[in-house]
């Protein structure tokens, strides 16, 4: 067992040492301009010098908080409003026309509006992080609701089952494998929208520190923040995948 997994560390981390050495190699020969591509020894440096002289902890914590609090918020409203959709067609009438057409603007479009209404602070990032997580969440629960087996709802009549134990043991334990997924997309969704909140609008967060070194051109800091983006990222969607997968270890066939 030890073994497989020393394998697959090895195979999953082959490319990035490859990446590196051909980083290495076209900043050493300056097949690059060092302005552009500077060497990776100078981004450790510069990743070194914003841990203790820039605050980077701080903003890390600040992108990673306003993260799970646009998730949560997202997430939350999603799944209560899926339920109501999914058990009930008038619900899903009501606010389908207005939810469908809201869902193709980009959110992009959205962040000057909010940040008039908001402005720059906390809470703008908040409410575009939360739409981005709503609407997934949001389909696959109203989807999942939809697709659940009519033999289920058939029995559960058949038992006579109040409308709370029909949601608490058939339909949620239904629907649990498709709210694990669109969470896990989302999340890493979440995480990508908050960069470009923060660059757009705001004054701290790894976002903001990105077009901050874009517009300075100090290319070795935005490839710090590119690189603790991407790891932090892997990440999340790592903790979203155990999370999954220790939630859906009762489902029959399911495996990594």
């Amino acid at each position: 067992m030890r073994a497989f997994f020393a394998r697959r560390l090895y195979i999953g981390l082959l490319l990035p040492a490859l990446l590196i050495g051909f980083w290495q190699a076209a900043s050493a020969y300056e097949w690059v301009d060092p302005v552009f591509l500077p060497k990776p020894i100078k981004v450790v440096e510069s990743f070194w010098y914003m841990l203790d002289k820039q605050e980077l902890l701080s903003d890390i914590w600040a992108s990673v908080f306003i993260v799970t609090q646009g998730f949560a918020y997202g997430a939350i409203v999603a799944v209560s409003l899926g339920l109501a959709a999914g058990l009930s067609r008038n619900t899903e009438l009501f606010f389908g026309s207005t939810l469908n057409t809201l869902r193709h603007i980009p959110t992009i479009a959205w962040l000057p509006l909010i940040v008039v209404w908001l402005g720059l602070g906390a809470p703008a990032k908040v409410l575009i992080i939360a739409k981005s997580v709503f609407f997934p969440v949001f389909l696959n629960v109203l989807q999942g609701i939809r697709g659940i087996d009519k033999n289920y709802i058939e029995l559960a009549e058949a038992l006579k089952l109040t409308k709370w134990q029909l949601i608490r043991k058939v339909i949620i334990p239904a629907i649990l494998p498709t709210i694990a997924v669109s969470f896990r997309y989302s999340a890493g969704l979440a995480w990508a929208i908050v960069v470009i909140a923060e660059g757009l609008s705001g004054l701290e967060g790894l976002g903001f520190l990105i077009f901050r070194a874009q517009q300075l051109l100090m290319t070795d800091q935005l490839l710090v923040c590119m690189v603790l983006i991407g790891l932090i990222g892997f990440a999340i969607d790592r903790a979203m995948f155990f999370a999954q997968r220790r939630a859906l270890k009762w489902k029959v066939g399911f495996n990594e």
